[in-house]
């Protein structure tokens, strides 16, 4: 099926369109809307402002003093029909280093319990994995990663907590996640790491893109120490709850 095929447009406000590309989260729809993004943003629109790639659609702002809706979606379909996703760049492997459990990760115990494994055996299934990288959001850099092993799927926590330190490594549901920043978050935390995921000072701000893919590398707290980790913050406490049966 061509990728005009599947397109669907939807206006956001005034100045803004939503080109949704399928109806599903998957791969091969992630890889049609980053191959969009790439070329709205190459062919030069008028009026063109923000391209924001998601799962399954791409957002796009526009001044509506320069261009109109219809005119906008007219410059998309013809960037669409000339697109092929397989040419996009070959990702690279970014390998994140992680320091599970203890104040680092407050709620490792809760998802090993959830899931009925021994910590040890979360940590190895939640390293051996390879994450896709579907978008960044929530906050700048904030990695929304695809291929969470099925078994470590785990509910979010009931009320988010204020703070959630940067670097933190957490699980939401069918996904897990890097917090880049330190924010309010309500991912279930189980490690973090020293790698800086956004650097307003740098020409790319954000050293993982979508389409890239992540390993997760466990590390002892010595070797964290080593390398500058920050023991000064404080980590958040891990929630008074107890794993449910049959979950």
């Amino acid at each position: 099926m061509k990728l005009l095929d599947t397109m669907r447009f939807l206006p956001a406000g005034d100045r803004g369109l939503i080109v949704e590309l399928g109806s599903e989260i998957s791969i091969e729809i992630n890889a049609q809307v980053r191959a969009l993004a790439i070329g709205i943003e190459a062919a030069s629109i008028p009026g063109l402002g923000e391209v924001i790639p998601t799962y399954r659609s791409v957002g796009v702002e526009f001044d509506p003093l320069v261009t109109s809706l219809d005119e906008m979606q007219a410059r998309i379909r013809d960037v669409a029909a000339n697109l092929d996703p397989r040419g996009l760049t070959t990702p690279k492997l970014i390998r994140v280093p992680t320091v599970y459990g203890g104040e680092y990760g407050p709620d490792l115990s809760f998802v090993a319990g959830h899931a009925g494994l021994s910590e040890a055996e979360v940590i190895r299934r939640h390293s051996q994995a390879r994450y896709h990288v579907y978008m960044i959001g929530f906050t700048p850099g904030y990695v929304y990663l695809g291929g969470l092993p099925e078994r470590l799927h785990t509910p979010r926590l009931p009320s988010p907590r204020l703070k959630v330190p940067k670097g933190s490594v957490a699980i939401g549901g069918a996904q897990t996640g890097i917090y880049s920043v330190e924010s309010p978050g309500g991912w279930r935390i189980i490690g973090r790491t020293s790698l800086t995921l956004f650097d307003p000072t740098q020409q790319i701000p954000t050293p993982i893109v979508p389409g890239d893919a992540v390993k997760f590398v466990p590390i002892s707290e010595s070797d964290a120490l080593s390398a500058g980790y920050p023991l000064g913050v404080q980590a958040p406490s891990a929630e008074n709850e107890q794993p449910r049966a049959g979950k």
